[in-house]
């Protein structure tokens, strides 16, 4: 059985406060890109290890036994006793990036595997196994536009739809580690007026000016490239350009498709219709 774990987008990203946990509360908006990663998954029969995984495409650094598709079938395995599986995993999405193709990819294994061995978990079941993965991973068991608050794992679905907008990403060659990017934040608390879930909700020729990246002001001095491709992207035309998540890629809408894949020569790059 084949799944395409999709990435996503953070349209706004609000840090409150810090936490007595050592995390901090933000809010802000999730949004599906399809844009995605292939993931397949087989029982396989009279196999010696109870779980495997083989990676293909784009390399996947760190401990292989930490990647959250192997956490995923471990959560599953550990309460309902799943059959032996292998695991394919075909990378096109960028790690490090901000675009969640890591917990896209956990969710997704989730859900592949509650078809694969009918389960029947209900989406509460499969919400729960997925915030035990990650922050982000919740969102991709919705994988429809959410309002992200808590650790970005309390969700709520809302209406709102970029239908046919074009989304670029580009990402340098920067791998931004979550704890370098929360290092530089300083919390403030916003009114309802002041975060993300409001202002996607306004006419998007409003974004520009009020809908904010809070990352974005420590990590584009100690990284100016992040701020000239986004400025690349504003003068081309674009409606909105922001960096997604804690980095390190930058994104845009565009009203007509904008064929920038030259000016990003060197790096990497998407256009997609949405």
């Amino acid at each position: 059985m084949i799944v395409f774990p999709p990435c996503k987008i953070n349209l706004g990203l609000n840090i409150l406060r810090k936490r007595v946990d050592g995390f901090h509360d933000l809010e802000t908006v999730f949004y599906p890109v399809p844009f995605t990663d292939v993931l397949e998954a087989v029982e396989v029969h009279g196999a010696k290890e109870k779980v495997s995984l083989q990676t293909y495409g784009l390399s996947v650094s760190g401990n292989p036994n930490n990647n959250l598709v192997l956490k995923a079938y471990h959560l599953l395995d550990n309460a309902y006793d799943l059959p032996p599986t292998e695991f394919c995993l075909y990378k096109n999405i960028p790690m490090g990036a901000g675009l969640g193709g890591g917990s896209a990819d956990g969710a997704y294994a989730i859900r592949l595997l509650n078809d694969l061995y009918q389960l029947n978990l209900s989406i509460e079941t499969q919400l729960s196994f997925a915030s035990q993965l990650g922050s982000d991973c919740a969102f991709f068991i919705y994988d429809s536009a959410c309002k992200g608050e808590g650790r970005g794992e309390i969700l709520e679905p809302i209406s709102l739809t970029l239908n046919g907008y074009y989304l670029c990403l580009v990402k340098p060659h920067i791998h931004i580690s979550t704890a370098e990017a929360f290092a530089g934040i300083k919390p403030k608390e916003k009114s309802a007026q002041e975060l993300a879930a409001y202002w996607v909700q306004q006419n998007i020729d409003k974004w520009q000016t009020n809908l904010n990246n809070d990352f974005e002001a420590s990590l584009f001095p100690k990284y100016p490239i992040l701020a000239e491709l986004k400025e690349t992207f504003l003068q081309a035309g674009a409606v909105y350009a922001a960096m997604s998540g804690s980095g390190s890629t930058i994104f845009a809408l565009f009203k007509q498709a904008p064929k920038l894949a030259a000016k990003f020569e060197g790096h990497f790059y998407q256009e997609i219709q949405l």
